[in-house]
This record gives C-alpha cells, sequence and structure tokens, in this order.
C-alpha cells in the first residue's frame, strides 16, 4: 500500500490549508464560540466544492477519493474549524446512495445541499425513542439523515431540535423525530448504507483529530521553547520532552491509520470498517492524550480561556463523543472482527 501523497494531493493540501489560514483564525473559531458556527466560512468552503469533492462525477460532482476528502478534513481540524464540514460531506455521500437506488427525495435534496440551498447533515447516532440525540451542526442545519431502527430517513430541521451548551463550543442539537419524516431508504439496505457511511465519518474524523492534534503539538511545543523555568526552557526537562516526544509519535501513527484507512474501501474493502473504527479510536486517543498534556504544559495559562491550546483540547473531545468515548470505537473495532455477539 503506498501512502505517499501524489502531486495533486499535495496542491490539495496547500489550497485548503491556505483557505482555513484565511477563514479559520483562532480569533474567529473564538468569535463563533456562542454558536459553534461560521457563516463566512462555511461559505468559502461551499464555493471551494468541498461537497462536491465528495460526489462521484456521474452525479455532479468531482468524484474525489476518501483519501481527498481525508487531507481536507486534515487540515479542517488543525483550524478547529467552526462548521459541519465532515457530516455535511458524508451526509451528501448517503444522499447519493441512496438516489442511486431511485429515491427521487435523495436526489432533490441532494441537488439543493450541492446548490448551497440546504445544509444537510449526519446523525452518527442511530435514533433513540424517536428522539436524535447530539446531532454535530443539528443547531444550524437545515435537514439531518439518520438512522431510525432499520430505515435510512430524511429529518428537517426546525422547532423539533432543541440547542445542547457544550464545552466544545459545537453546533448540537437534539432532534424529535415526527410524522414528516422522508423515507430514503428501507430494511435491508438502509443498515448497510448507514454503517458504510458511518466508516466514512469515522475515517475523515480520525484524521481530523489528527490535524488537530497536531497542531497543539506545535503549540505546545513553542511555548515549551520560550517558557522557562529555573532559567532554561521547560522543554528542556525530560518530564516535558519526554511526553511530547511520545505525542508526536503517537499523532504520526495515528496519521498513517487514518490514511490507511481511507484507502481501505480500495486496497482492503474486507477491512475497512475495522480500520476506519481503529483509526478514530486511535486518534481521538492520541489528541485526548496530547491536548491534555498540552493544558498541564501550559502551566496555569493552559486553562485561561485566552489561550489557543484550550480550544482544542475543548473542541476535540467534543468531535469525537458526539459518537462515544474511546471504547464505542473499539467495541466496533471488535465487532468488525469477530462479528456481534
Amino acid at each position: 500500500m503506498d501512502l505517499a501523497l501524489s502531486d495533486e494531493q499535495r496542491q490539495l493540501v496547500e489550497s485548503f490549508a491556505g483557505l482555513f489560514e484565511r477563514e479559520s483564525t483562532t480569533e474567529r473559531v473564538r468569535a463563533a464560540e456562542s454558536t459553534g458556527f461560521d457563516p463566512k466560512l462555511w461559505a468559502a468552503l461551499m464555493e471551494s466544492g468541498v461537497l462536491h469533492m465528495a460526489i462521484d462525477e456521474e452525479s455532479g460532482g468531482w468524484g474525489a477519493s476518501c483519501l481527498d476528502l481525508a487531507l481536507v478534513a486534515e487540515q479542517f481540524g488543525r483550524a478547529v474549524a467552526s462548521a459541519p464540514l465532515v457530516e455535511a460531506q458524508v451526509a451528501a455521500v448517503l444522499l447519493q446512495a441512496c438516489a442511486a437506488q431511485g429515491n427521487d427525495a435523495a436526489a432533490t435534496t441532494l441537488a439543493s445541499a450541492l446548490e448551497g440551498e440546504l445544509l444537510v447533515t449526519l446523525a452518527p447516532r442511530p435514533s433513540v425513542a424517536n428522539r436524535l440525540g447530539l446531532v454535530p451542526g443539528g443547531s444550524v442545519a437545515d435537514a439531518v439523515v439518520a438512522l431510525d431502527d432499520d430505515r435510512l430517513i430524511l429529518v428537517r430541521l426546525g422547532d423539533n431540535r432543541t440547542p445542547v451548551s457544550n464545552l466544545g463550543s459545537m453546533p448540537l442539537a437534539d432532534v424529535e423525530i415526527g410524522p414528516d419524516r422522508v423515507l430514503l431508504a428501507a430494511a435491508p439496505a438502509a443498515g448497510g448504507l448507514f454503517d458504510a457511511a458511518i466508516d466514512i465519518w469515522m475515517t475523515l474524523q480520525a484524521t481530523a483529530l489528527v490535524g488537530a492534534a497536531a497542531r497543539a503539538l506545535e503549540i505546545t511545543v513553542d511555548y515549551a521553547i520560550q517558557r522557562k523555568a529555573f532559567g532554561v526552557p521547560i522543554g528542556s526537562f525530560q518530564a516535558v520532552s519526554h511526553r511530547l516526544a511520545d505525542s508526536a509519535t503517537a499523532i504520526d501513527g495515528a496519521r498513517l491509520l487514518g490514511y490507511r484507512a481511507a484507502c481501505a474501501g480500495v486496497d482492503e474493502p474486507d477491512r475497512a470498517s475495522e480500520l476506519a473504527a481503529m483509526a478514530f479510536s486511535f486518534a481521538y486517543e492520541s489528541a485526548r492524550d496530547l491536548t491534555h498534556r498540552g493544558i498541564h504544559f501550559h502551566g496555569g495559562y493552559g486553562f485561561m480561556m485566552e489561550q489557543d491550546i484550550q480550544l482544542f483540547y475543548r473542541r476535540c473531545r467534543g468531535w469525537a463523543n458526539v459518537f462515544g468515548d474511546t471504547n464505542t470505537g473499539l467495541d466496533r473495532v471488535a465487532n468488525a472482527r469477530y462479528g456481534e455477539n
């Protein structure tokens, strides 16, 4: 398996790195914390074609690979950007799959999403008692694609949502599923489509977490070089330097695992679900541990809202926990390898 990036992929990374540098500065992230959503950033992302990337050429998209999407997600993570990018892309992939099976509602909704008329998100958690919990982007989106029992449905969002306050400053909402739900796919196809979508979501979320962790490491290293104790930089102390080295190694490993998961649909289709869950779990653990260390290595400053490191600390936990803790991902690994008990 060759995980080296092509010239086109390097250009893709540079292009989106520049976009997020312009449109998602930490000042902009802070300004959007009350809602967790930056409309100007979302407009710039739509203009760049982030949804068209996720759709094949036959459906009017660009036909980007999952690895291409993962590279964009990594740059998104470095900026801890205020937009439901990953969920919108995966929702578009699901809508395309349902449209390909002849569902007119899915085709119409996808067309509206690609035109920027609708923001459609994904609920990673299936419904429980006609309720969707912690829907990412749910407080700002126009509709959500979700698994309801054994059906894949589209739920329009309005008065049926309740925004959820959260330390990650994400646009989360709980959603009540009313009778006006739109059927996108029925059993048994619905379950398979949703599982495949979750594999993509976990893969992209893993690389977003890698991007966030990598940037948090840079911030922490810069601080450890500048901050002095007993007349020397704190980074010269083994208690600091060794742990940062451990984190750097873990982040590199998480990146490679994320890229492998992104390529698995083509190279290792029988392990795609397993690798996606592995990438998600390891990336979350790596990002969680690094940002925790970063907070503490900043000392008292790390707990101040003015410091950038706390943005990464909070956002990494928020992104992962809309699906579940690390054990939730590891359970999915076990199920993919050994079958559900």
